[in-house]
């Protein structure tokens, strides 16, 4: 779904006040969870989105004119062919998106985030059995691989820097830092 579970985001915050990027790209932003919660924090920051779904970004107000948009740029296609430049950001969000495709997908993508150039990124998916299939016509938010906290840990740590966890009841989230 569009949405996101409240699960992880007062931790992610936390993350987000502690670095403060002025570059972000949140891959998948449905109806823009983590724009709403970060930007008032630091004004500043530019936001990029990557929406496969065409339909949200009206849907959601993603880009307004009456009044601050979400986002200031916005790019209509899918991640896994988005251009290198849109990751090399100070922070790349995968906010609930990354079981929305096959593991190797994800895997790549974060490994092209981080070769892209991306200082940070943040990671949230289900930990716990989570089926479902298109919503509203979108295929998109089909779940395609049920991912297992341990597993992410390993792809994370693939990518070196540092790694830090929130494990919840239904989320997992992660904040990857370049630096270590």
């Amino acid at each position: 779904m569009p949405t996101s579970d409240a699960e992880g985001k007062d931790w992610s915050l936390a993350r987000y006040e502690r670095h403060l990027p002025d570059t972000v790209t949140d891959v998948g932003p449905g109806e823009g969870t983590y724009a709403r919660l970060f930007r008032p924090v630091h004004r500043g920051a530019w936001w990029t989105a990557i929406e496969a779904h065409k339909p949200y970004v009206a849907k959601y107000k993603l880009k307004s004119t009456k009044t601050r948009a979400r986002y200031d740029e916005i790019h209509v296609q899918d991640a896994r062919e988005a251009p290198d430049h849109l990751f090399h950001r100070d922070l790349v969000v995968f906010g609930d998106v990354l079981e929305h495709m096959p593991r190797e997908d994800a895997v790549e993508l974060l490994h092209r985030a981080e070769a892209a150039g991306a200082w940070h990124l943040l990671v949230s998916v289900p930990i716990v059995e989570s089926p479902q299939g298109a919503v509203g016509g979108n295929e998109y938010e089909r779940h395609v691989h049920q991912w297992q906290p341990d597993d992410m840990d390993a792809v994370l740590a693939e990518l070196g820097g540092g790694v830090e966890t929130m494990r919840g009841r239904t989320l997992g989230v992660w904040w990857w830092d370049r630096r270590g």
